[in-house]
């Protein structure tokens, strides 16, 4: 399997970036990373998250933090959608 990120989630990433360095600066480049990083967890587990809101996609929830990463599997690769 691969990960890809889409041009639109890389952006949302980036969006969250700027915003958690402005607002919590000490705590920015962990949150980050672990926003950046949980997604590789889908390689050994595709179908980890739940069903999606818009077909075809599924959400993986980052709890304890507020975002949810928005994913499609097709056929080797899982696309980061946002």
């Amino acid at each position: 399997m691969q990960l890809r990120w889409t041009e639109e989630a890389a952006s949302d990433l980036e969006h969250i970036a700027n915003y958690v360095f402005k607002h919590a600066p000490e705590r920015a480049a962990e949150l980050v990373r672990k926003v950046y990083d949980a997604p590789s967890t889908l390689l050994t587990f595709p179908n980890r998250g739940r069903v999606g809101k818009k077909e075809g996609t599924r959400e993986l929830v980052l709890s304890p933090l507020p975002y949810i990463v928005v994913y499609a599997v097709r056929s080797e690769v899982i696309y980061v959608a946002g």
